[in-house]
């Protein structure tokens, strides 16, 4: 199975992953009880760099409107920077993840073509390694995570299954939160028409 630019698979380190799965299952904890959308995606990012070891990562989700990949948290751009900020689906490294909803770790950008210089030079950061799985929440994609330049050596096989089982966990807590966000804006919306009905 094609899964692009991949180095040759590493023995396990079951010592490491096994701490850092009890790790995720500490992390899981905290964001399924965190319904506030931004608290609970900086909290994946700050994880997602913690567990791989990476000098950054993002959280790209898909935008059904422009058909992008909308960068929502990272841990390496500024707000101000990161408004509006996205990459396309058919040119582009997280695109490539969401569109074959695999795993891919691309150890030099500089020889992927698919690489979208742009954003290193909007945000002045050097991306030189990458590690990115999908965000899916029953079957549907719903975006990206990316882990950049580990800083221990070459992405590797233990960081691919840490970030799959975290985005596993992170999925599941933002179609939570969404659901709470959308539940949230109808009883407001009902509060609001119930103002104007009880003065009739």
């Amino acid at each position: 199975r094609r899964r692009g630019c991949r180095s040759m698979p590493d023995a396990v380190d079951y010592p490491l992953l096994l701490r850092r799965m009890e790790r995720v299952i500490e992390i899981s904890q905290i964001i399924a009880s965190t319904l506030d959308h931004h608290q609970l995606l900086r909290t994946i990012i700050q994880a997602a760099k913690e567990l791989t070891e990476a000098e950054a990562a993002s959280i790209m989700l898909a935008d059904s409107q422009s058909g992008e990949l909308r960068f929502e948290a990272t841990t390496n751009i500024a707000a101000a920077k990161m408004e509006g900020l996205a990459v396309r689906m058919d040119n582009s490294i997280a695109g490539w993840i969401f569109t074959n909803a695999q795993p891919l770790i691309v150890p030099d950008t500089s020889q992927d073509p698919r690489w979208n210089r742009n954003v290193d030079s909007k945000v002045e950061f050097t991306t030189r390694s990458i590690l990115g799985v999908p965000l899916t929440h029953g079957g549907k994609p719903l975006g990206v995570i990316q882990a950049l330049n580990k800083q221990t050596g070459p992405f590797n096989e233990d960081d691919i299954t840490t970030l799959k089982t975290l985005a596993a966990q992170a999925a599941i807590a933002i179609v939570n939160a969404r659901l709470f966000q959308q539940s949230d804006l109808i009883s407001e919306m009902v509060h609001e028409l119930r103002q104007p009905l009880g003065a009739i």
